[in-house]
C-alpha cells in the first residue's frame, strides 16, 4: 500500500485536520511523522479479514464498507463509514472483517501500537467510537424489528447528511427534496439492510410509484419529498 508522507500534503493537495479535532495535543500528533495518508480508488481493498491488524484508519474523505463473508458465500454488511469514522481495531490481533472503498477515499493512516499506547490518540478514537456506537445501536433496532419499507426508507434519509441535523429540512407544503448520490449498488444496499436485491428493489420501485423519489440514474436519486420518507422510516 502506498502512504503519502506526514507533512499532511500529497501531489499538492492539502489534507487538514477536522473541526472536531479539538484536542491540542491530538492535533500535533496528526501532523508528525507516525501519521501517514493514502488515497485509494472506488472498490480498493483497504484489509481482508484475517490480515494482520497493526494499522488504524480513519476515513478523511469518501466512504468505507465493512462486511463479512459466510462460509457459503453471503455477505453481511456490517457498517459503512464516512468522515471522521475510525475503523482497525478488532479486539484481537487479526481484522475481524473486510473493508471496500465505495467511492475515491482518503484515509489516515497510524500504527495501532499507538492507539493503545498514546493517550492522545486514545482520546480522539473515544471520540470517534462513541458517535459510531450511537449509529451501530440505531443499525440494530433497524435489522431487528424495522420492516423492509422502513429500511429502506431509513438507508436513503441517512444519506441525506442535513437531515442528520436537528433542523428538519422539510416544508409543510412541499415535504422538502434532496438529491443523493449512491456509492452501494442494490446488492450492497441489501446487504446492509439485511434484505434480498428483488426485495430492495421492490421498495423503491413502490416509492417511485407513490411520488416520493425520482431515479435519475442507476446512482442518483432524487427525494422529491422528505417528510414523507421520513414518516415511512419508522423513527417518529
Amino acid at each position: 500500500m502506498a502512504y503519502t508522507e506526514h507533512d499532511n500534503v500529497a501531489s499538492g493537495v492539502v489534507i487538514p485536520l477536522r473541526t472536531s479535532d479539538r484536542d491540542v495535543e491530538w492535533r500535533e500528533f496528526a501532523r508528525s511523522t507516525r501519521v501517514k495518508y493514502q488515497r485509494l480508488e472506488q472498490h480498493s481493498v483497504v484489509f481482508y479479514e484475517g490480515d494482520k491488524a497493526d494499522r488504524v484508519f480513519e476515513v478523511i474523505e469518501g466512504a468505507v464498507m465493512l462486511f463479512k463473508l459466510l462460509p457459503d458465500g453471503r455477505r453481511q454488511v456490517v457498517d459503512v463509514l464516512g468522515p471522521e469514522d475510525v475503523f482497525g481495531l478488532p479486539r484481537g490481533r487479526d481484522y475481524d472483517c473486510n473493508a471496500e472503498t465505495l467511492s475515491r477515499t482518503t484515509l489516515r493512516v497510524f500504527d495501532r501500537r499507538d492507539a493503545e499506547n498514546r493517550t492522545e490518540v486514545q482520546g480522539h478514537l473515544a471520540r470517534c467510537l462513541t458517535a459510531q456506537v450511537e449509529k451501530l445501536h440505531d443499525h440494530a433496532v433497524l435489522l431487528g424489528r424495522k420492516s423492509a419499507f422502513e429500511r429502506v426508507a431509513s438507508f436513503l434519509f441517512r444519506c441525506v447528511p442535513a437531515c442528520q441535523q436537528l433542523d428538519c429540512l422539510g416544508d409543510q407544503r412541499t415535504g422538502g427534496e434532496s438529491v443523493i448520490v449512491l456509492n452501494m449498488t442494490r446488492q450492497e444496499i441489501a446487504d446492509y439492510l439485511g434484505l434480498t436485491i428483488e426485495t430492495v428493489s421492490r421498495v423503491i420501485s413502490e416509492f417511485k410509484r407513490k411520488g416520493l423519489i425520482l431515479l435519475e440514474k442507476q446512482d442518483r436519486i432524487r427525494i422529491n419529498n422528505l417528510c414523507g420518507i421520513c414518516r415511512l422510516t419508522g423513527t417518529h
